[in-house]
């Protein structure tokens, strides 16, 4: 397996194994798409990403992270996204959206603010904001409520509306964000939910939501698209969700319908150690991959071509997904090419300035 081999999952067609890691960009108005998402997510299909996700798209307005978030809660915000799924598919990449919902870790400022975690309320905030119990992520932080089973239903329809927009836009791939401390993270670990009704306390009830959530999101979503799931395989900490957890959550979702698993880590408690180098999480989307036998995506600190191209031909993953990297340089996927010696199609526009 090669970083420039073409791939398929289900009828969706990629030409290679290289994904935009979804990045909050923090620069949405009411959860609208704007020009700056046009050309940050459209200058990472130009320079050759096989895969173009979008920032975690919140499915209702309070379950963004920030107030300028993008979101996906009414058919309004269709349009925008639309504009820029469109160019991102004339430049061969497969449009992608993270549908989430950020629970406690909502309502929170933008990074630039200089403020450290989630602070009492950010500016154009709002209250109340939700989680699996009544704990916020640090006792700083806004203190959510817990979702009522009521208020999970909506949260779970919720999804698949969200689901139902990105059809109609044209997204060809759907990721529920399940990772990073957010809500759905919020119900899998233990850390956090000590719930005691069906949605708390064993690992069958802690999935609950998650696999309603997938149930939901597969009824509208078209049987011939991808459904990806985000996960923080481990959360680093004694008695939090494992690796272990991981490659059984893995192996019940799969039949639901979840054709990769992004394999992140972390993100649910303020303070875990977490050894943090080149590639340190690749090692959860191995097992994951071997152990469970679905396909599976590293991500996290991957940014030299060789690197990339030792997971894939190790069989530690099926694709990579870069961030920063991609930030720092839009064109890595041409630049690697050129380094691992594969020839593959530039814009024509740019054809004068190749290798």
């Amino acid at each position: 397996m090669n970083l420039f081999d073409t791939f398929q999952i289900r009828d969706i067609h990629f030409r290679n194994r290289i994904a935009v890691s979804p990045m909050c960009e923090y620069s949405s108005e009411d959860g609208f798409a704007n020009d700056w998402h046009l050309v940050h997510l459209c200058a990472r299909a130009v320079g050759g990403a096989g895969t173009v996700l979008t920032e975690a798209t919140a499915v209702v307005p309070e379950g963004r992270i920030s107030p300028s978030d993008l979101g996906i809660w009414k058919d309004a915000h269709v349009e925008n996204l639309a504009r820029v799924v469109r160019f991102l598919r004339q430049h061969g990449a497969v449009a992608g959206t993270q549908l989430a919902h950020a629970g406690f870790k909502a309502s929170t400022p933008v990074p630039w603010h200089n403020q450290r975690g989630p602070v009492p309320i950010a500016e154009g905030g709002w209250r109340p904001i939700y989680s699996s119990t009544a704990k916020g992520f640090t006792p700083e932080s806004i203190q959510p409520e817990a979702l009522t089973p009521e208020g999970i239903a909506r949260v779970t329809h919720a999804f698949a509306e969200g689901a139902r927009r990105a059809l109609e836009a044209g997204f060809e791939l759907v990721e529920i964000h399940g990772a990073h401390g957010y809500l759905v993270h919020q119900f899998l670990s233990p850390l956090v939910n000590t719930r005691t009704d069906q949605y708390g306390g064993s690992f069958e009830n802690r999935t609950r939501i998650l696999r309603e959530i997938i149930a939901a999101v597969r009824k509208v979503w078209p049987e011939r698209l991808p459904l990806w799931l985000r996960i923080s395989a481990s959360d680093w900490t004694e008695g939090g969700w494992s690796i272990e957890d991981s490659i059984t959550l893995a192996r019940q979702v799969k039949p639901l319908g979840v054709d990769l698993i992004d394999a992140s880590s972390g993100g649910i408690v303020p303070k875990a150690t977490i050894p943090l180098g080149p590639g340190y999480q690749t090692i959860f989307a191995e097992r994951i991959r071997r152990e469970a036998g679905i396909l599976t995506g590293a991500v996290g600190m991957i940014t030299a071509p060789e690197q990339a191209q030792h997971i894939l031909a190790t069989g530690q993953a099926d694709i990579v997904l870069l961030a920063r990297e991609l930030l720092r340089d839009p064109y890595w996927p041409l630049r690697a090419a050129h380094v691992l010696k594969q020839q593959v199609q530039w814009p024509k526009q740019y054809e004068r300035a190749r290798f």
